[in-house]
């Protein structure tokens, strides 16, 4: 049953939403989010300290969410606004360390040559563009919790800014990661030879692929309004969003990034729980 809404006649949700599915998605992301802690600590591979921290932005806005959806009577403020805010802008803090995961693979396979961009500007560029729609889409989502109409529509054209950011700012990085990966295999150092970096670019494929298709779906759902057909039905949120989110976590749960950092300054490498010392000696 559809909660009633708040005296001033401002309804936070079309559905009533649902605290199970919150639930699934809070052991999910905890499950995933603990094991990325530990892999990062373990391995001492600090560039994804913003990745750890965007599963715990996932984490905690779902257990907004369920605080929300298990309100009677009116709901309030405080656990809408983290459930809004946080899973908005936890892709942006994956993407930051997707980006720097590219600069060292270049580093590793000492491929700089076949960059169209110079790696000393390649992290620097689209971090910057990342903190930029980061902050773009926080500031956002906290104008949407505004009971007043103007505030939740100028909320509504930040973020669709940020999300365009965000997605320019991808699309041209995964046309930089591709371009080189091209250019490496017809042309490959012996470095690339010795190496299985080659896993590594299909996992930072896979999870700019599900993050790029979970910005547009939010583009598409902020531009439709808030009585669009999007936000009309929580099965979208939980398909588009979180699902995605979760696979671009445990990708990179199993193709673990401290790999490269191994190869570049030595030490274990993580898979999953187990720890091993990368065989520079394989091929890709």
């Amino acid at each position: 049953m559809m909660l009633e809404p708040r005296k001033d006649g401002f309804s936070y949700y079309h559905y009533d939403p649902s605290v199970a599915a919150a639930i699934l998605f809070i052991v999910l992301f905890f499950l995933t989010t603990s094991l990325h802690t530990y892999q990062m600590f373990r391995t001492r591979t600090w560039f994804l300290i913003p990745f750890v921290l965007g599963g715990l932005c996932e984490l905690i806005g779902y257990v907004g969410r369920a605080v929300s959806a298990a309100q009677t009577g009116e709901r309030t403020l405080g656990p809408y606004i983290v459930q809004s805010v946080l899973p908005l802008v936890a892709p942006a803090l994956f993407a930051a360390s997707i980006y720097m995961e590219l600069g060292r693979i270049v580093e590793v396979v000492e491929g700089d040559a076949n960059l169209f961009i110079r790696r000393k500007f390649l992290t620097t560029i689209f971090v910057c563009g990342d903190v930029l729609s980061f902050f773009l889409q926080g500031a956002g989502g906290g104008l949407m919790a505004s009971k007043k109409n103007s505030t939740r529509k100028l909320g509504t054209t930040v973020i669709e800014i940020g999300l365009g950011v965000q997605i320019a700012f991808f699309t041209v990085f995964v046309l930089a990661a591709t371009i080189f990966h091209r250019r490496m295999r017809n042309t490959p150092t012996p470095r690339s030879l010795e190496i299985g970096w080659q896993r590594h670019m299909m996992a930072l494929y896979s999870t700019s692929l599900l993050i790029l298709v979970r910005s547009i779906f939010r583009l598409v759902e902020f531009s439709s309004g808030f009585d669009g057909p999007l936000l009309q039905h929580e099965v979208y949120l939980y398909v588009f969003d979180a699902a995605l989110m979760l696979f671009v976590m445990l990708i990179m749960n199993w193709i673990h990034p401290s790999e490269i950092k191994s190869w570049l300054s030595g030490g274990k490498a993580a898979q999953g729980f187990r720890m091993k010392t990368p065989n520079v000696t394989t091929t890709s």
